[in-house]
């Protein structure tokens, strides 16, 4: 959880940074008075004023969901970053260290690298004196749970990606019921009347689905990396027990 929430803190400071656009130097004089509004305000005011004309009680509401989807896609892409390792190589050692019989060394070249391959390794090195079959079941059971921590905290972004449209539509809804509401105290349809209420309908709903893809390309790329790491834990652990039976025929003759 405190990384979660260091992650919130960074995020909260970036936001307040400014972007500058780059403007033009020869412009139409029609287009002056624009680009002097644009030079003054930026990316963050043109995004802080569609934020306050969307309605910022419910434009809000996608930016929460946005913010803290944002932070568990990072944690999890920090986290996966973290389990990856050199696989081939971490093999390697442990085959050379069984092949001289020190079963230690494999152990301790387990526990001296990260990730969930070594993990699973170490489980199975732990349990080689009661035969293959027992170490075959430690490594997928210990398999199963350390492809659960590699999925831990992915539900959360498939909710926040679930909830972001919603929370748009709850603006297109409430800026609709706005819409008519003026309608039924002009008693008159123009397009004056209605187009505040429709601004702030289409405004929450594009906002919602830009914070839903947003999500859904971060998940996707976590899923793609989760797929890779569960992937070679599995050719590990076939690995491992090619290499646990040489080393039990070796060592029985």
């Amino acid at each position: 959880m405190k990384k979660l929430f260091a992650i919130l803190a960074v995020m909260g400071v970036l936001t307040l940074g400014s972007v500058q656009p780059i403007m033009a130097q020869d412009e139409a004089p029609a287009q002056t008075e624009q680009a002097v509004v644009e030079e003054g305000g930026g990316l963050h005011k043109e995004l802080k004023t569609k934020f306050i004309e969307g309605d910022a009680g419910f434009m809000s509401l996608p930016a929460i969901a946005l913010v803290l989807g944002l932070a568990f896609c990072i944690e999890r892409i920090i986290y996966l970053s973290l389990a990856e390792v050199n696989t081939k190589k971490l093999m390697s050692n442990i085959e050379s260290a069984l092949e001289k019989g020190d079963v230690e060394a494999a152990k301790t070249v387990c526990r001296n690298t990260r990730g969930p391959v070594a993990s699973i390794c170490y489980q199975g090195l732990m349990r080689i004196d009661e035969g293959v079959d027992v170490v075959e079941r430690s490594v997928v059971s210990y398999g199963g749970v350390q492809a659960g921590y590699l999925e831990k905290g992915c539900s959360w972004i498939t909710l926040f990606i679930a909830m972001a449209p919603s929370l748009g539509f709850i603006g297109t809804v409430v800026g609709m019921v706005m819409a008519f509401d003026k309608i039924q105290q002009a008693g008159d349809i123009s397009p004056t009347v209605v187009a505040g209420g429709m601004k702030v309908a289409l405004i929450t709903t594009i906002f919602g689905l830009i914070v839903a893809l947003v999500l859904q390309v971060f998940y996707n790329y976590i899923l793609s990396k989760i797929e890779a790491i569960t992937s070679e834990m599995e050719d590990s652990s076939i690995t491992l027990l090619d290499i646990i039976m040489k080393y039990n025929l070796k060592y029985k003759k």
